[in-house]
């Protein structure tokens, strides 16, 4: 046996370091730009309507899921540093375009979808990063590692939108350097900043992150990745097969679990607008609020789930994971015989009939109850035009907030749980294209979930909406215990380590 120094030890863990930095920054060049992706394109192209912006949105997930593979692939058989300097270059570059995409005199539109497409094919490099973490951490790590690397992902999502806040004191005229034909106001300037976070991650990773590959008990191997660091190691053993049913359940599990929270985000504004009488505004910032809350919430489960595992194991804390998203969506159904506000509009007059405060519910910070000025132009209620408005109970808002609180538990311990699984059953064996695929069935879900609750919600409403998300979420835990036995690591199935 080779025994690990503390001089490997800590190369080694500077350079997980570095694949949690980039981890963090995929995720916030996607939410950096995400609230001011509307009123930008409004600007820059007058011609495009919100179905196009639903495919700006969607294009991010898009190019992930054509880059994963591609990039695991190429780190299967090069050097690491490869595909995560071309790939963060690419982001580089991609936030450039969106900075410049008011330039040309038309299709303005389509220069914006290709610039978020190309940052989302940069971020394809998540599969590299969670596949060298996967190769370079021992059994016993390997919880820890995920978590982290999963926390660092939640941390950017969240911080993302903070970062943008803070660029609209810029305002939308901002500055223009006629030399450069650049404008810096609030829309250019957080993909200019998530572009220099980019150069700044392409210097570390040329300066501190070096090729570690470490077996299941934690000694060091070569790798088919290594670039002549740390000779003095063992020939990487792999023998056995990966057991591919294991490997497939764990794509669809992932699949449905980013399914699910894919359709929890984008339902919370519809939702709320229909049965809480809000406004646009007012569901755009309670919702903010809400999910903020649930991003802390998901960092600290992320943190807590390292100590759970190592006590009851992976398995059992997916199990429990699935079933309190499941109780979170089941609460979500409608149970009570209050029917919502109805959206009433007389199409002549364009008048609005006068709602009781007594009906409406404040938000749930307790900020007075909401009214109607005598001016107000905006239907607030659930629209006529949604048949099930007329027949369908309200959700009740401690409802709503409740499945938030258990949604935003389950989630983050499933996310953490199936890619620690999926590393394990793999093994020693390279796991780029793997993880690739793993990737991209996540980036297939947060596509289709959105269409999905959109199509079913609006023509038959909540109830057969969670209905068929409780439902498949049932049908995902049987998957579970089907190949309950057949989630172990790859050292354990083949005996050269005990459980």
């Amino acid at each position: 046996d080779v025994v690990e120094t503390q001089e490997h030890y800590k190369s080694r863990w500077r350079s997980i370091w570095i694949m949690y930095l980039t981890m963090f920054l995929s995720s916030v060049g996607f939410s950096i730009v995400i609230m001011s992706v509307w009123p930008y394109l409004q600007k820059i192209d007058p011609t495009a309507d919100a179905s196009f912006l639903g495919w700006i949105i969607a294009s991010y997930s898009i190019g992930q899921m054509v880059a994963s593979p591609l990039f695991g692939f190429w780190s299967n058989h090069r050097p690491r540093r490869e595909p995560l300097v071309v790939s963060t270059a690419i982001s580089v570059a991609a936030n450039c375009l969106y900075a410049y995409v008011h330039v040309p005199h038309s299709h303005n539109k389509y220069y914006m979808l290709t610039a978020r497409a190309l940052v989302g094919f940069g971020a394809g490099n998540v599969a590299v990063v969670r596949s060298y973490i996967a190769g370079a951490t021992s059994l016993t790590e390997r919880t820890s590692a995920m978590a982290n690397t999963s926390a660092c992902q939640a941390v950017g999502f969240i911080l993302g939108p903070v970062f943008q806040t803070c660029f609209t004191l810029i305002g939308e005229e901002g500055v223009t350097w006629k030399f450069l034909c650049l404008q810096l106001n609030m829309y250019t300037t957080p993909v200019l900043f998530g572009a220099l976070l980019g150069v700044i991650n392409i210097i570390l990773i040329f300066a501190i992150f070096r090729e570690h590959r470490v077996d299941d008990m934690g000694r060091q191997y070569k790798s088919i990745n290594s670039d002549g660091e740390g000779s003095d190691v063992l020939d990487q053993n792999t023998e056995g097969s990966i057991d591919h049913i294991a490997v497939v359940a764990l794509n669809i599990l992932f699949f449905v679990i980013l399914f699910v929270f894919a359709v929890f985000e984008t339902i919370a504004t519809p939702l709320t607008m229909d049965m809480y009488s809000w406004t646009r505004k007012e569901a755009v910032f309670n919702n903010g609020i809400i999910l903020s809350a649930i991003g802390i919430e998901s960092v600290i489960a992320f943190m807590v789930v390292k100590t759970l595992a190592k006590k009851t194991g992976e398995r059992a804390i997916l199990h429990a994971g699935l079933l309190i998203v499941l109780i979170g969506f089941f609460i979500l159904l409608p149970w009570g015989k209050k029917l919502p506000n109805i959206q009433w509009q007389d199409i002549k007059n364009n008048s609005i009939p006068s709602i009781a405060p007594s009906e409406m519910l404040a938000p749930f910070w307790s900020l007075p109850e909401l009214q109607l000025p005598a001016n107000h132009t905006e239907p607030v209620g659930c629209p006529v035009a949604q048949s099930w408005c007329l027949n369908t109970p309200m959700i009740y808002l401690a409802q709503y907030i409740s499945s938030d609180v258990l949604i935003g538990l389950g989630y983050p311990v499933c996310n953490v749980m199936s890619y620690t699984l999926y590393s394990k059953v793999l093994g020693p064996k390279p796991q780029g294209v793997y993880m690739g695929w793993l990737t991209a069935s996540g980036s297939g879900a947060r596509i289709l979930g959105p269409v999905f609750v959109s199509q079913i919600y609006t023509h038959l409403g909540p109830r057969w909406a969670f209905s068929l998300i409780c439902g498949v979420v049932v049908v995902s835990l049987l998957l579970l215990e089907i190949v309950y036995k057949r989630l172990i690591a790859f050292s354990v199935r083949y005996g050269r380590i005990q459980e």
